[in-house]
């Protein structure tokens, strides 16, 4: 396992391609204003720990907030491994996405995808900039909740919806996985 950072240009094109190009195999609608997105992939030779839980992937908005020298080597450094400094930066954990199935790829893939939502105007529509291009923003997971919480109390509206929606048949069938990653390019990561 190699112990670098790397860029991930192949799990971009497989997710532009897959996932949020209509027409893809996996393609996903709640990700539409996605598709012209600046957001680039990166390798991390492992996940880590945070608050108890292994961090296996992580999406940010690339922002510098420090002096200029500190900004300069790290604008360079996003420069060097994508010739811009990306809007969007998602980091996978290489070595679980070599042992993890397709499924579980594609659910990590999605989940930080996920967190890249389009921004609202003040009457609540989605909102654009003057390019006709989505206003992106970072968005927090539908459901933050405990389960001796939910086991005590009951569960809240939000994670009722989760229930409601654990509890239908997947919308993407296993096959269709298998299709769209089976020989999984990534296992060459």
């Amino acid at each position: 396992m190699n112990n670098r950072y790397l860029p991930a240009p192949e799990v971009l094109k497989w997710a532009r391609a897959t996932i949020l190009t209509e027409g893809g195999a996996l393609y996903n609608k709640d990700h539409a204003h996605l598709e012209y997105a600046d957001v680039q992939f990166l390798w991390a030779p492992e996940g880590f720990v945070k608050a108890g839980r292994t961090v296996l992937g992580q999406c940010e908005e690339v922002t510098f907030r420090c002096g200029p020298w500190q900004k300069g080597r790290q604008q360079q450094q996003m420069a060097d491994w994508f010739g811009m400094v990306p809007d969007f930066l998602i980091t996978l954990d290489a070595s679980y996405c070599l042992a993890c199935s397709d499924a579980e790829f594609c659910a990590l893939v999605e989940h930080e995808l996920y967190h890249i939502a389009q921004e609202m105007d003040e009457f609540g529509a989605p909102a654009f900039n003057k390019y006709g291009l989505p206003k992106l923003c970072m968005r927090s997971h539908d459901v933050e909740e405990f389960i001796g919480v939910v086991r005590r109390y009951g569960a809240s509206e939000d994670v009722q919806r989760m229930i409601d929606a654990a509890k239908t048949p997947p919308e993407v069938a296993r096959i269709n996985i298998a299709r769209a990653c089976g020989t999984c390019l990534l296992k060459a990561a």
